[in-house]
């Protein structure tokens, strides 16, 4: 199988290292300075222990690409899907699969509008690395973990193909029976995550272990559940049980890419993982007050750094 990663950062980065260790046959799609560095150093992956290790890949650019591939990852920040979505057209076939790994819904509305519901997977990546200041891809913990499923009954490549593809025993992978379930329940416990470190400025543990910090963090995480019940995709219980555990620690240093991002300067994916959930909840009767506050707060920071 041919695979086309779109994204060499922390998420495809670090997969499609992976994949390549493993003997796949990947592509990366980046953009052209980036691809002369992959192509001559390679993809560096540094991890937990510090060492660094420089993966041979092969880079490619968006006027190069061609229907020629079997599996197109999709792994970018929310903010650069737009262009990504323009990019990887040429690359997808009638006999092309397009597996997302970015948070929220949007990204699958829009999928699914461009390419048809037959040739679209609901993905979600966990896992804990990030870009380091040189474009290695670092490890700062033991998760790596991909989930992926159709969201069609017929889809163009079978979900064994892609499971066969992806399984390859260096990360977890897991072939799931109802993606789009998985990404719901991704997005109500990360969106409500993210959305207490930045209101409160602090991971989790010192919210809950401020007065009135744990009733704050459950009423953000009602609200979430809220809007994903009434969107036909209530919570399940292990995932309640999951948040619970993890938005209740009160000693915990928890915290979210979203909120690294908004405490280093960076653009912040609010539109996906926060706007998307109140401009859902509105349109459903849905209150959200907590997140709309959430959603204020960062469109006040990406003005500050526009």
């Amino acid at each position: 199988m041919r695979i086309l990663v779109v994204g060499a950062g922390a998420v495809g980065g670090y997969f499609g290292a992976r994949l390549v260790q493993a003997g796949r046959d990947v592509d990366f799609l980046v953009r052209p300075a980036r691809a002369d560095l992959l192509n001559e150093h390679g993809l560096r992956v540094r991890d937990l222990d510090g060492s660094v290790e420089a993966v041979p890949v092969t880079a490619v650019t968006a006027d190069t690409l061609a229907p020629d591939y079997d599996l197109v990852v999709l792994a970018v920040k929310s903010y650069g899907f737009d262009a990504a979505l323009k990019d990887i057209a040429p690359a997808v076939g009638p006999g092309t699969a397009v597996l997302p790994f970015l948070n929220g819904m949007r990204h699958m509305d829009a999928l699914i509008d461009r390419f048809g519901a037959d040739r679209v997977y609901g993905g979600v990546a966990m896992v804990q690395t990030r870009l380091g200041e040189n474009g290695e891809i670092v490890e700062v913990g033991r998760m790596a973990q991909l989930i992926y499923g159709p969201v069609s009954d017929t889809p163009v490549v079978p979900l064994d193909a892609v499971h066969a593809a992806l399984d390859t025993g260096t990360f977890s992978a897991t072939a799931a029976e109802d993606a789009v379930q998985e990404l719901w329940d991704k997005w109500v416990f990360l969106a409500s995550m993210g959305a207490c470190n930045c209101l409160m400025r602090g991971p989790i543990g010192r919210i809950n272990s401020a007065e009135g910090g744990r009733e704050f963090s459950r009423a953000v995480f009602e609200e979430a559940a809220a809007v994903a019940a009434a969107s036909g995709y209530p919570v399940r219980p292990k995932v309640r049980e999951r948040a619970d555990r993890m938005l209740g620690d009160t000693t915990a240093g928890t915290t979210t890419s979203l909120y690294w991002d908004l405490t280093h300067g960076n653009p912040v994916e609010a539109d996906h993982i926060i706007g998307d959930l109140v401009a859902r909840g509105r349109a459903l009767g849905v209150p959200t007050p907590m997140f709309a506050l959430a959603d204020l707060h960062l469109r006040v920071y990406e003005a500050g750094r526009a």
